[in-house]
């Protein structure tokens, strides 16, 4: 979960600083806002891949314990541990793009039906915007339905 929240994090600063470079010569700019996380959240197949990213991480410690197992040297139970994390990390990686390509194209989808030229996340705006969250959730349901 804490990766998750890493991940997003990471994509709502891209989106914010794509779109912001891409809208500087702008003058009359119309800006939106969203709740990553709640927008994150509420993907309908969100919760499917938390289930299958348990399973991965619970399967990768269990090959971890029993490789770790067969050895004595510390050296050698640090470089299976990380090498299993790595694994786990990357399968996370995998089931989680999906869902931000998700998201990404609804915030588009969204943005450009209202004229909206700037998405920011919300919990980085003190004042203004169209908050766009539930838009984009509904998009999302609508896609994925």
């Amino acid at each position: 979960m804490l990766r998750s929240k890493k991940i997003l994090s990471v994509l709502a600063l891209s989106v914010l600083v794509v779109v912001a470079l891409s809208g500087l010569a702008a003058a009359e700019e119309k800006i939106g806002v969203i709740d990553p996380q709640k927008v994150l959240f509420q993907h309908p197949k969100f919760e499917q891949a938390q289930k299958q990213i348990k399973a991965v991480v619970e399967k990768k410690q269990a090959e971890a314990k029993t490789a770790m197992d067969k050895t004595t040297d510390n050296n050698e139970k640090q470089r299976i541990f990380e090498t299993k994390r790595q694994e786990a990390a990357k399968e996370e990686q995998k089931l989680m793009e999906p869902i931000f390509k998700d998201i990404d194209l609804a915030i588009r989808t969204v943005a450009k039906a209202k004229n909206i030229t700037i998405v920011l996340d919300k919990g980085q705006v003190f004042f203004g915007g169209t908050d766009l969250t539930e838009d984009v959730i509904q998009e999302l349901k609508k896609k994925n339905a």
